[in-house]
């Protein structure tokens, strides 16, 4: 089985899960506006997080997501991290809906103040997808 693990984080809580996720799949977490972001073959998991900026998600998250296709992505585990609100996840998940790729309805988020000492949770998290 094939994972993946991309994010975008601008206070480096997301990446902080991100990383967690990773080390549980055994591959790296890399931010989407790395020039290694992008899916060269098919992934039967990929776990994509972001965070809520000003009502929406990052411009970065968003041009990544554009580039994914369900051809490519088996289904995608939504994740994210945030001061105020769950937002992010709906946005993330209604993208890759967009894009004909299924999307698992369980989710994982964290306030941001909460993901110090979150690793377990995560990893319990992660291991149910791979």
């Amino acid at each position: 089985m094939s994972v993946a693990v991309r994010y975008y984080s601008r206070s480096g809580k997301t990446r902080k899960v991100a990383e967690y996720i990773a080390e549980a799949a055994g591959v790296n977490a890399i931010s989407v506006d790395a020039k290694d972001a992008a899916l060269s073959d098919k992934t039967d998991v990929l776990f994509i997080g972001g965070a809520l900026y000003a009502y929406g998600i990052d411009d970065n998250l968003k041009q990544y997501l554009k580039t994914l296709s369900g051809d490519k992505v088996g289904k995608a585990v939504v994740f994210s991290t945030s001061w105020l609100s769950r937002h992010a996840l709906d946005l993330i998940k209604n993208a890759l809906t967009q894009k004909g790729i299924q999307v698992e309805s369980d989710t994982l988020y964290f306030k941001s103040k909460a993901v110090d000492g979150c690793r377990d949770e995560v990893v319990k998290f992660a291991k149910k997808y791979i």
